[in-house]
């Protein structure tokens, strides 16, 4: 039998090629960092909190499957106290500690803030330039007239939730007159403003028979909103209030005993099952991307995981697609540096919580299934989570597939030069 051996030399040499390729291999290995841009402190705290957990234990979940191999993701929360101008402080900081990529969602006034910055900061400052990753701004302006190559919106905007909304509104000849109760800034008025066009174009005896709005974040009492739109005999009332708001909101509808259902936005977020309880059952209807009872393995394991760890209710899976994009970014690049991941992710299509979804590259918006589910006693077939401990959560009344409520784009995005 003929037996092989290597030269001395040759095996130093070898030896010496394999220590450089690993120590070479670990210079490249990178910590991803993301600073998480949100209220941390005072009335939209319970939000901002969740949706932080939520990013940070997906961190933990990409890392420990090595999404990108070799490099691995933390995600560090900066408190903007839900407000515009501490958005831009915190977005300094975070360029000033070197961080390369943000997350917001809170608030599409902040959002507005963080992409005009972003797109003078990117401007500046080649080499340095920052991605954001918007968990839930709506505002269609972002994703249309103001829309960004640096942002990157991970949850449907509100006119084409509006363009579902409406369509589901339509089609209930039960429903004549509808009340608008909306927050009075960027997405409040968008919402207004797209249900005024599109629920009478959709079916000509539906009747708008109010139109409030509400100051963001100050109102403590709505007690006289509810009752002013209970005067109006709605058959539905439709409302994009969010967090310590939409709370308020509804605790006062389940006081108030209004009859017409909440059609809202944002019911499906932190904080809102312990108001809802069990008065609001078949009261309150939301439209979102994905719920805890839109059950498969990945995302029962995040669920479960979540609650084993923080004691909460997991919600926001736009978490879980933006953490896999950008992992898939990174391989596709085969960098971290942010220019070249933006350009990697634009069509990219990824398996999320909520199915397969795909970044379009037209305007950077996800384009994704959306679920009308009402707030609904746990237990009972597809009810399998309940949550804040109510005993109820949202089932599932139909799924809405991504072809079926995606609209076309007005974005005309200004583009950097791929390097």
């Amino acid at each position: 039998m003929t037996r092989f051996s290597i030269r001395p030399r040759l095996q130093r040499s070898l030896l010496a090629a394999l220590v450089l390729g690993t120590a070479a291999s670990a210079a490249l290995a990178e910590k991803v960092r993301i600073a998480y841009i949100d209220p941390l402190s005072g009335p939209f705290a319970e939000t901002g909190i969740n949706v932080l957990r939520s990013w940070q234990l997906v961190a933990e979940i990409a890392n420990r499957e090595n999404w990108a191999p070799g490099h691995t993701f933390e995600v560090v929360g900066f408190d903007n106290k839900a407000n515009p101008q501490e958005s831009l402080a915190m977005l300094k900081s975070a360029s000033d500690n070197g961080y390369r990529y943000i997350a917001q969602g809170f608030g599409s006034g902040s959002a507005l803030a963080l992409v005009d910055a972003l797109n003078k900061h990117n401007q500046r400052n080649p080499g340095k330039e920052m991605v954001y990753f918007n968990t839930s701004a709506g505002d269609p302006d972002l994703t249309g007239a103001k829309c960004s190559f640096w942002h990157f919106s991970l949850d449907s905007n509100a006119d084409v939730k509006m363009n579902a909304m409406a369509e589901m509104i339509a089609a209930n000849k039960a429903i004549k007159r509808v009340y608008l109760l909306n927050p009075n800034y960027a997405l409040g008025q968008q919402v207004s403003r797209a249900a005024k066009e599109q629920l009478p174009a959709k079916r000509a005896d539906i009747e708008i028979v109010g139109d409030d709005l509400h100051p963001f974040g100050q109102v403590k009492d709505f007690a006289p909103y509810v009752a002013k739109a209970a005067a109006a005999k709605p058959d539905i009332v439709i409302t994009a209030s969010a967090g310590s708001d939409l709370a308020l909101l509804i605790k006062a509808a389940r006081d108030y005993n209004l009859a017409p259902p909440l059609y809202t936005y944002y019911a499906v977020a932190p904080g809102m099952a312990v108001p809802m309880g069990a008065g609001s059952a078949g009261k309150v209807r939301a439209l979102p991307y994905w719920h805890a009872n839109e059950s498969n393995p990945a995302s029962d394991a995040v669920v479960e995981a979540f609650k084993a760890k923080f004691n909460d209710d997991y919600f926001v899976s736009t978490t879980y697609t933006g953490l896999r994009l950008l992992a898939q970014g990174i391989v596709k690049a085969g960098s971290t540096d942010p220019i070249k991941v933006a350009f990697a992710m634009e069509d990219m299509q990824v398996d999320s919580l909520n199915g397969r979804v795909t970044l379009r590259k037209a305007d950077h918006q996800v384009l994704q299934p959306l679920f009308a589910v009402t707030w609904a006693k746990a237990g009972g077939a597809g009810m399998r989570y309940d949550l804040g401990k109510t005993g109820h959560g949202w089932r599932t009344d139909e799924r809405l597939p991504a072809e079926k409520v995606t609209l076309p784009t007005t974005c005309a995005m200004q583009r950097p030069n791929a390097s």
